[in-house]
């Protein structure tokens, strides 16, 4: 996930919060998979106006960010009153929290035991809220060293205290496959869920990364199956006549907000991702959990883009 495209998306022209969602509680049914949305780009929200803007965009389910300091949720001073309260609002609106979420560095020099401080603490705050599973990152290749080295070498050791006490507690470890991290190609993949094949240690997979890279992007389901936790929804969308133009490590490979690339992230619905039959090969391996939109589109302002991407992806839901 890159925290430059988040910081670029901005929250002017919301909708306004005024006009205040439907409060009446969904009825209770078997879950299957359904919308969610990751809440990065609207910090600068209200907790419960980021909500109301779930339901006005028919998502029934948040992957919040969790980190210190944040003003959502803090999961260093979560306290039994502020959990209480984000329950009620929840249950006010029929939403859930699907997943906590912190991208922090593990294996940033001098920040390992810091990052596994938050996400014990974040272990915990999953257990108060009743969300089943907490998200992270990899971490990027240590200095000198291959992915595949440090997956072997040194991820073992940074996560096994929050795998440990996440089992303890009955929480999902999903990690997220962004390709500028330790997960990059399938091979990154293997060979991580072979280093950990803790049952509960998994991917938050993101499908996005992979088809700027040319990777077999539905092959990670068949592959791991049961170990897919939560998933994001982003799109890539490529320019082939400025990739070919450029060739794949030629001039500037990302376009982002300013353009002169040749690949970019996009809403689903508005790249080269398939998410029917992403969708469908996601029953096949019995997932029941969200399609996370992760909102790094430029093009659309938040709520637009989070109303587009639900819109589409709801019609391979049963909403």
């Amino acid at each position: 996930m890159s925290a430059g495209s988040i910081a670029s998306l901005s929250v002017a022209g919301l909708t306004s919060t005024s006009a205040r969602a439907e409060t009446t509680p969904k009825p209770n049914k078997p879950k299957d998979i359904r919308v969610g949305m990751l809440t990065a780009p609207l910090r600068n929200l209200a907790f419960e106006e980021v909500l109301d803007m779930a339901r006005r965009c028919n998502i029934a389910a948040l992957e919040v960010v969790a980190e210190p300091g944040h003003p959502h949720i803090d999961p260093m001073t979560l306290g039994p009153a502020q959990v209480e309260a984000i329950k009620q609002k929840l249950g006010e609106r029929g939403l859930e929290i699907s997943g906590l979420s912190n991208f922090m560095n593990i294996t940033a020099p001098g920040k390992s035991g810091e990052v596994q401080q938050v996400m014990i603490k974040t272990v915990d705050a999953a257990i108060l809220l009743g969300v089943p599973t907490i998200c992270m990152n990899l971490g990027t290749p240590v200095q000198g060293m291959s992915r595949i080295n440090t997956i072997k070498e040194v991820i073992p050791g940074l996560l096994r205290p929050i795998i440990d006490h996440a089992k303890e507690k009955g929480i999902n470890v999903a990690i997220e496959n962004w390709f500028e991290t330790n997960l990059q190609g399938l091979d990154t993949f293997d060979c991580l869920m072979e280093t950990i094949p803790d049952e509960h240690f998994g991917f938050n997979y993101d499908p996005s990364h992979l088809v700027h890279q040319q990777c077999d992007y539905m092959a990670p389901i068949a592959m791991f199956g049961k170990r897919i936790f939560h998933t994001h929804a982003k799109d890539t969308l490529v320019n082939e006549h400025q990739r070919a133009y450029l060739g794949v490590l030629g001039g500037k490979w990302y376009a982002g907000v300013s353009g002169g690339g040749w690949w970019r992230y996009a809403i689903p619905g508005f790249g080269d991702i398939n998410w029917g039959q992403y969708v469908g090969n996601l029953r096949d391996v019995g997932y029941k959990g969200v399609l996370s939109i992760e909102h790094e589109d430029a093009t659309f302002g938040p709520e637009e883009g989070f109303r587009h991407g639900a819109h589409h992806l709801n019609q391979f839901c049963n909403t």
